[in-house]
């Protein structure tokens, strides 16, 4: 079936409008790929539905014509997970905006899948509320893409990964069926917690359209140190004690290496370092969310007099404004501009986890076979509070990288350690033939079994995850 079918049939051309359906010229480039670096294709239509029903009509019609549907977000992923096939269908919810409801006494938000992280942030602000999920592309990403990948990002140490802080959603089955599961309860253990299958799902079970997010709080004070360590047992020590120390209070634990360091402060244009490394093996930002200024600032300059006293950390520049703390997380955010020539350039970005106390000898062992097999650069960082690293590897001048080398030399050295070749990114196409590295023949044929009962016409994003 050519792509002028679906442009030309009745019942979608009516629903959608010109503006619901792009194909041929009309089809904007960025919908062909996503960030994952992978050549773009030619998916036969862009389907921009702007009600949870059109997609129901959309899905129920490539599922009586066996079309295959890739759900898109706002296509910041770096696996593939949203890339559409060629000659399938990219469902993008870009038009699927909005926050629907704020419940200050129950502590939710309703939003439609297509709203910027940003957004909704900004609307908890707004309210006098917080809400904790926070990564680089915030202004990018969409919370529906959040949610199918389980975003994890900066705060996890305290709040969570995605699959915690949303209470329900609404998702639209392959065949059409609308799941309305947008419960607002913390405590409902009525039956089996359907929308856990589709959290981390990345789009092959079904398009989550609505969500129920989970508030807290805002925040009375905040309070960051980038502080400077000799060792990385140095650096376990200075967990320890943060951790012991504040509590729950703790809301960040960042850790870059020293060649991470050096690539983000030295090279990155505009950049500044608020600390000097010197001899230092480590650089940590440590970030605490407090209730009261007065009372948790005392507690937080007395806990960074005692961690210099006992001689865990070597320096460090203290955060004086929420200025400041914007700027340190720059040098941790600093990855995001590796791409340019004058840095880095063309790169490959690995996300993989591991119990923090191998997190070092991991970094040694990858940064030696990356160099001896192919002579490949990396530095490391990461959220090591909650054992999540991320690795950026380049051979100098080379275009392409060579991905599938670097990718078996850091996978094999994760699957031999023990860890998870994702932390936070999803599997996608990139990651696909390596998952037999963190997860078990059981657990792969169990999710196989899944989509197949729910997914019997294998059109949600196919080739996704597994074959």
């Amino acid at each position: 079936m050519d792509g002028d079918v679906v442009l030309k049939d009745v019942a979608l051309s009516t629903l959608l409008g010109p503006a619901g359906h792009l194909a041929g010229a009309d089809m904007p480039a960025r919908n062909r790929t996503d960030w994952s670096f992978l050549p773009a294709t030619n998916p036969r239509a862009v389907l921009r539905p702007t009600t949870t029903q059109e997609v129901s009509s959309i899905l129920r019609y490539a599922d009586s014509h066996g079309v295959p549907v890739t759900p898109q977000g706002g296509l910041t992923g770096l696996v593939g997970g949203a890339r559409p096939l060629d000659d399938g269908i990219a469902l993008s919810l870009e038009r699927m905006v909005g926050i629907e409801e704020i419940d200050a006494d129950g502590m939710t938000m309703t939003v439609r899948a297509g709203t910027p992280l940003e957004t909704i942030q900004k609307a908890a602000a707004e309210a006098g509320l917080y809400f904790p999920l926070d990564l680089g592309a915030r202004g990018s990403c969409a919370i529906g893409g959040n949610l199918s990948t389980n975003a994890g990002g900066n705060r996890v140490i305290r709040y969570g990964m995605a699959r915690d802080l949303v209470l329900g959603v609404e998702v639209v089955l392959p065949d059409g069926t609308v799941m309305p599961m947008l419960n607002k309860m913390i405590k409902n253990n009525a039956g089996y917690d359907l929308k856990q299958l589709f959290l981390g799902a990345e789009g092959t079970l079904g398009v989550i359209t609505r969500a129920v997010l989970r508030l807290y709080p805002a925040p009375g004070c905040t309070h960051a140190v980038l502080c400077t360590a000799e060792s990385f047992n140095k650096v376990l020590a200075v967990l320890s004690t943060v951790r012991r120390r504040l509590g729950p209070l703790l809301s960040a634990f960042e850790v870059m290496w020293s060649d991470y360091w050096t690539q983000a402060t030295q090279k990155v244009p505009g950049m500044r370092a608020p600390v000097e490394i010197g001899g230092a093996s480590h650089v940590i930002l440590i970030e605490m969310q407090g209730l009261d200024d007065t009372i948790d600032g005392a507690r937080f300059a007395q806990l960074l007099e005692d961690m210099i006293e006992q001689e865990l950390i070597t320096d460090g520049a203290v955060a004086q404004s929420l200025g400041d703390v914007a700027a340190f997380w720059a040098t941790r955010d600093a990855a995001a501009e590796f791409a340019n020539p004058a840095v880095i350039g063309p790169h490959i970005s690995f996300d993989v986890g591991l119990t923090v106390a191998r997190m070092d000898e991991f970094t040694t062992r990858a940064k030696q076979g990356l160099m001896d097999a192919l002579g490949c650069h990396s530095v490391y960082y990461g959220h090591v509070g909650d054992g999540n690293l991320h690795v950026v590897a380049w051979v100098p001048g080379a275009d392409p990288q060579p991905l599938s080398e670097a990718s078996r030399i850091v996978y094999d050295i994760i699957g031999d350690m023990g860890g998870t070749i994702s932390a936070e990114h999803g599997i996608g196409t990139l990651k696909k033939p390596y998952l037999p590295l963190s997860r078990s023949v059981e657990e792969i044929d169990t999710m196989r079994r899944l989509k197949a009962a729910l997914d019997p016409g294998g059109i949600m994003n196919p080739t996704k995850i597994f074959d």
